[in-house]
């Protein structure tokens, strides 16, 4: 397909995503069974214009004083791809399969673009009804944080260090040009080009040997940084496919026991062949059933309970870039009544002197801080914990506390401040000793 080509796809993707409200992969998916003369490459190629142009929906449309699906995929190559306009127009050209030649209109948009003055939820990249909420946590910073949300994000591997050292996993994909990544001592990082085809880790041999699993950095950070050490009694509260399982599991060096569990069992689907896959020795997965507690027998007795809790996932949106037009300010509300639930079922969990890891993989105020105040209120024998951020990242902590938001409650990541995706840890430890 010639790079027109390619644009008018993008064009009739971005059209069928705003007409039926549905998510990209979707969307992408039925384009390319419709069009299967289209090959890996250009398909490839597709996803990446429409992915680049869900990341800057509501810049692209202000440059162009037009929200339709033509006009933000021209302002995105604009604003994203850093074309100028006779580039742009080189490719809408009229040429067959391409779409129609500028118009004196677009030519004049294109070659002044500028978001001066522009609101900030426009110029970051964000849902409006969002302003106010980060506005209180990254105050003239939000624009900075949104641009940053809206950009693409790198493929990241954690090696498992249950099969293998960091080395010799970078040894294994070096045809991958691995990068050990900046903060996390067991994380590999591939760099993703626009138009690149997706890299199929799952059928690499160091991925199917359980060598490396994917995982954002900051995912692997919250899971370092929850302390979890070989021997201890740890619960993995809201476990889903089993990503933070594993490597808490690979902390522990499969001794002690580690509880994985899930309020919805088809969350925790993959969790089994991934654990058989990691080597994985010293996990119980418990699938609900019902309403059914299945953790009676561990009240008081856990050193750890990690709470990957449900969230906004505003942290995760610059892999995620269709997510953030759809979410509504309801879905916040929803997620703050979970994450109640999930911290006072930790609260049973822990005995004296244990402690909860609250993670979130959002930037906001309302699901991190203020969540961990109201529940110190609710629960008055926890307390505080600052993260040993030392004995987890190494040399590595000092630049890292530096970079990092940190609160009185807990620290959060952000993909400008860490180059991680967003996410959020607390630490609350139960007061008293064991006995």
């Amino acid at each position: 397909m010639t790079p027109g080509a390619r644009l008018s796809a993008a064009i009739e993707v971005i059209a069928d995503i705003e007409a039926r409200r549905r998510p990209a992969a979707d969307a992408l998916k039925d384009w390319g069974l419709v069009h299967r003369f289209a090959g890996s490459g250009d398909r490839a190629a597709i996803a990446g214009l429409v992915y680049d142009t869900l990341r800057r929906r509501a810049s692209s449309a202000h440059i162009m004083g037009d929200q339709r699906p033509r006009a933000t995929v021209l302002g995105m190559l604009r604003l994203e791809r850093k074309l100028d306009c006779d580039a742009i127009a080189a490719r809408a050209d009229g040429g067959r399969f391409a779409p129609s030649p500028l118009s004196a209109e677009e030519r004049a948009r294109l070659g002044t673009a500028d978001l001066t003055g522009a609101p900030p939820w426009v110029a970051g990249d964000y849902p409006q009804w969002l302003d106010p909420h980060l506005a209180r946590v990254f105050g003239d910073e939000r624009v900075a944080e949104g641009v940053a949300l809206a950009s693409r994000a790198p493929l990241d591997l954690r090696v498992n260090g249950l099969k293998a050292e960091p080395e010799a996993a970078a040894d294994a994909l070096a045809h991958l040009n691995p990068i050990p990544t900046r903060w996390s001592p067991v994380g590999l990082r591939i760099a993703l080009d626009a138009d690149a085809k997706s890299r199929a880790i799952h059928a690499e041999p160091a991925f199917i040997k359980g060598t490396v699993e994917v995982q954002d950095e900051g995912s692997q950070l919250s899971a370092l940084l929850a302390g979890a050490k070989p021997g201890q009694q740890v619960v993995d509260l809201c476990a889903g496919a089993g990503g933070k399982t594993l490597a808490l599991a690979a902390v522990m060096e499969n001794r002690g026991q580690l509880y994985a569990t899930d309020s919805d069992k088809r969350r925790l689907a993959p969790i089994h062949e991934r654990l058989e896959r990691a080597g994985v020795h010293n996990v119980q997965v418990r699938t609900p059933r019902g309403r059914e507690n299945l953790l009676t027998d561990l009240e008081n007795r856990a050193d750890l309970v990690l709470i990957d809790a449900p969230c906004t996932g505003i942290g995760t949106w610059r892999r995620n870039p269709d997510a953030k037009w759809r979410v509504r300010p309801g879905a916040l509300e929803l997620r703050l009544e979970e994450q109640i639930d999930a911290l006072d079922r930790a609260a049973v969990l822990v005995k004296p002197g244990g402690r909860i890891a609250y993670v979130t993989c959002s930037m906001l105020a309302e699901e991190n801080g203020d969540q961990v105040r109201a529940f110190l209120a609710r629960q008055p024998d926890f307390a505080l914990e600052p993260a040993d951020v030392a004995s987890a990242l190494g040399e590595r902590a000092y630049l890292f506390r530096h970079a990092v938001l940190s609160s009185e409650e807990g620290l959060l990541m952000t993909p400008r401040r860490t180059d991680t995706d967003g996410f959020y840890l607390a630490l609350l430890v139960r007061r008293g000793r064991t006995t």
